[in-house]
């Protein structure tokens, strides 16, 4: 497949590109120093010019307290440019894969989240982000809304990826207890993207690694227990005690009704998935310390 990736530089967009190279595919692949997806007029030249079969959009504004303070950017970044993503992909006959997120939620619900519930967005993040889906879908029928969240990976710069690094630097860190979500490793999230840009039907499917999801402060507890440091470096914390400009959902927690219907099997289990992931930069801390870097 050709494929054409933005935000080729963030935590999803580099797993996938090594995700698609890996795999034979022929991969166009920005950052967002190359192309910012809400310049209508460069991403029809560069989409023009690539004429790919497939453009996954990892492109996105994700400091959700940042949107709450900007919503013109916020806008520009998650609604806007997905619509001219959606624009310039129908107009050379490809697909279009963009990534939206489990805050379309208001976090009510106890349990899962399903195609069958109705967002409701609490941030303006969130708010754009639901945009974005609904603007690229309406602009072109051959679109995939893949929503997902708790995302880690190497190179991710959240608590759920840094927490690690943090605690063996000797920093104080704090994780909500109550808040819960499904974490999502970064290189099986890359996975299941080529998987539907191969399967090529349209919709809305929640990709997340396989549990019953967890709370912040029991992931960092796991991921500092399989990486040997010490657990008492992490204060919990409640929900409500952090005071934040932007609301978040208390349960973001999603499941796919339609995955393993169309033959997807379940990703592995977000414990797996952080295993080899605390593997992977244990491997890289080793290396660092025998070289000197």
């Amino acid at each position: 497949m050709k494929i054409f990736i933005t935000g080729a530089g963030g935590l999803v967009g580099s797993a996938l590109v090594e995700h698609c190279v890996a795999n034979g595919d022929e991969v166009v692949a920005y950052d967002r120093a190359s192309l910012d997806i809400s310049d209508r007029t460069c991403v029809d030249e560069l989409v023009s010019k690539a004429s790919p079969e497939v453009i996954i959009n990892c492109a996105a504004w994700t400091d959700v307290d940042g949107c709450e303070g900007d919503v013109v950017r916020s806008d520009a970044a998650n609604a806007l440019g997905p619509e001219n993503l959606a624009r310039a992909s129908r107009n050379v006959d490809a697909s279009l894969i963009t990534i939206s997120t489990d805050y379309v939620f208001d976090g009510t619900k106890e349990g899962f989240y399903t195609q069958r519930d109705n967002p409701n967005p609490l941030s303006v993040y969130a708010k754009s982000k639901l945009d974005g889906e609904r603007r690229s879908q309406l602009q072109h029928a051959r679109t995939i809304v893949v929503r997902t969240g708790f995302i880690f990976g190497v190179g991710g710069k959240n608590f759920l990826s840094t927490v690690v690094e943090r605690a063996r630097r000797g920093e104080r860190l704090k994780a909500i207890s109550d808040a819960w979500g499904t974490p999502t490793y970064a290189n099986d999230l890359a996975f299941r993207l080529r998987e539907l840009a191969v399967l090529d039907l349209p919709g809305v499917f929640h990709v997340v690694n396989s549990g019953e999801g967890t709370s912040f402060a029991t992931f960092a507890q796991a991921a500092l227990e399989l990486a040997g440091s010490n657990e008492s470096t992490v204060e919990f914390v409640s929900f409500d005690s952090l005071s934040r400009p932007a609301p978040r959902p208390r349960n973001s927690r999603l499941r796919c009704l339609w995955s393993e219907r169309l033959g997807l099997k379940p990703l592995p289990s977000w414990q797996d998935g952080l295993e080899r992931f605390v593997d992977r930069i244990s491997q890289k801390h080793t290396k660092e310390r025998q070289f000197g870097g």
